[in-house]
This record gives structure tokens, sequence and C-alpha cells, in this order.
């Protein structure tokens, strides 16, 4: 293959420098190539879709039941500051739906005002979103 030789003559030119306008500095040089984000918020909105959400269920009799026998106990044994774990649905802020999520600790009130369950360290619980409840040994 042969090597073309037409522009030889430019190699040893020297750079042409404007006297109008300053040279550009090589962060504004980058910055003429970033990636354009003509959406600006799109990449979020569509994780935010794709985040699943758990739909809150309806207690039946049984678990009902079972719920209220553990708080009665739980009431009646406040003083001991007794050890549970708790399930419980955390609604969404931003959508429909939530998350279930367990926590353990040992209770230091259940607050009949606000209607919620009161960990040491000051945590709380509402009532209405405790699904069960157990006795940590």
């Amino acid at each position: 293959m042969e090597t073309d030789h037409r522009y030889d003559d430019l190699l040893d030119l020297p750079h042409p420098t404007s006297a109008r306008h300053p040279r550009m500095s090589m962060t504004d040089r980058a910055a003429q190539f970033s990636p354009f984000a003509a959406l600006t918020g799109y990449g979020d909105a569509i994780l935010e879709t794709a985040r699943r959400t758990d739909e809150r269920r309806e207690l039946d009799d049984q678990e009902k039941a079972s719920l209220d026998e553990a708080l009665g106990w739980l009431r009646s044994h406040l003083a001991e500051r007794p050890p549970v774990r708790i399930t419980y649905f955390r609604p969404d802020h931003r959508k429909a739906g939530g998350v279930y999520l367990q926590r353990e600790g040992r209770v230091r009130n259940i607050d009949d005002g606000t209607a919620t369950l009161v960990f040491d360290g000051g945590d709380s619980v509402p009532l209405l979103d405790i699904a069960a409840l157990e006795r940590i040994p």
C-alpha cells in the first residue's frame, strides 16, 4: 500500500490561533461531547414505575383473633418490656401498595392516643399496620 503524501507540507505548520476568540478550555471542549439528556427525569420515572410494591392484604378472622390475643398479652406485660417480633405493612408514599417488614425489639408502650406500638429507642408502628405479633423467648 502506498502512502499518500499530499498533505505532508501541512504537518509542520503552527497551530492556528484566532485573534478574535480566546482558546476554549479543555473542560469546555469536553462538555461539548457529553451526553445530552433531552428528557430530564425520564430515567427516574422509568425506575419508579418498575419498582414493585405489595398490596396490603386483609387479615382473616383467625389472624385477627390471634393478633388481638397477642396484643392483649402484650398490654398485660408492658412493665416487663417484653421482646417481640412484628410483621407490619409500611405504605409507599409514592405509589399504591407498600412493603411488609419485620421488626424485633422490646416494647416500651402501646400508645392508645396515637394507636401505635412504641419500641425502646422511640420507633413506633401503627397498630392498624401490624399483621402479626409474636413473643421472642
